[in-house]
């Protein structure tokens, strides 16, 4: 796929941040109608206003992505008012930090993370990928998951397992479209770093691996989507520590990541943790 124009393009938590950054890609490419789904509705409408005056065919639903109802009733509402979905971006989430697991007193932030980071992907998925698959024209999902997806991380054990789940899940669809031989229909996983949207502040840096801007994660992703590659792994200590957990026996992994840092990389996390992308 050479870029999304005349392609109609649903992104979720697109009111801010990630979201926002895909949502304009999606206008300047000439898509023919942009979908943006945001809990945010103040927000929202002002980024819709932003991108109507850009030249996009801009619509916006306010969705709570944590209601399997809510996102049934959204996806039948943009397919009888806008029609199929050719191009998805998984990329609402949320970030829940601070406290060792045992600490969480409230059971709904741990229902709220798995939710809205796990669920609401295979749920919205599920409501539009059947006529992706019918369509017979190139179509993308790209699922924004996390690279604490990929490592044991302390202080983000919901989170982490929310990330783990929603890549497990994302692959695992990639490879049934491949063996059914829906080939028109690309899976692409993104698991970034720390981003600089607000979300991970106070987040400690890692060895050899700086916050990573929000224009940097969207451009990369939105190469390896319109290639359909399956993977991005950003920066390239994400594939690092990749390796490591698979290759290194546990108790050395746990001694390198912790001496990087990687294991104290939410000692003094104050992001927004109730907020939505």
């Amino acid at each position: 796929m050479k870029s999304v124009a005349g392609k109609t393009v649903l992104v979720t938590g697109a009111a801010m941040g990630l979201g926002k950054l895909f949502a304009a890609r999606a206008v300047e490419e000439g898509a023919a109608a942009v979908v943006l789904w945001d809990i945010n509705e103040q927000a929202l409408n002002e980024t819709l206003e932003e991108l109507a005056a850009a030249g996009g065919t801009v619509s916006g639903y306010v969705v709570d992505v944590s209601s399997a109802e809510a996102i049934a009733e959204a996806s039948a509402q943009v397919l009888d008012e806008v029609g199929a979905v050719e191009v998805l971006i998984n990329n609402a989430g949320i970030v829940r930090g601070k406290s060792y697991f045992w600490e969480i007193e409230d059971a709904a932030a741990i229902q709220m993370t798995m939710a809205v980071n796990s669920v609401a992907p295979m749920l919205i998925t599920a409501q539009f990928l059947p006529a992706m698959i019918a369509s017979g024209t190139d179509c993308r999902i790209m699922n924004i998951a996390s690279s604490a997806g990929l490592v044991s991380n302390p202080r983000m054990a919901v989170y982490a397992a929310s990330k783990w789940a929603a890549i497990g899940w994302s692959d695992s669809v990639r490879l049934e479209l491949e063996q059914a031989g829906h080939t028109n229909v690309k899976v692409t996983t993104v698991c970034p770093t720390y981003i600089n949207t607000g979300m991970f502040d106070g987040a400690k840096g890692i060895l050899l691996t700086p916050m990573l801007e929000q224009e940097e994660v969207v451009d990369g992703s939105w190469k390896e989507m319109l290639k359909g590659d399956p993977f991005l792994l950003i920066p390239w200590t994400a594939k690092l520590n990749k390796i490591l957990s698979g290759v290194l026996p546990v108790g050395i992994r746990d001694f390198v990541l912790d001496k990087v840092g990687v294991y104290h990389s939410m000692d003094e996390f104050t992001g927004h943790d109730d907020d939505l992308k």
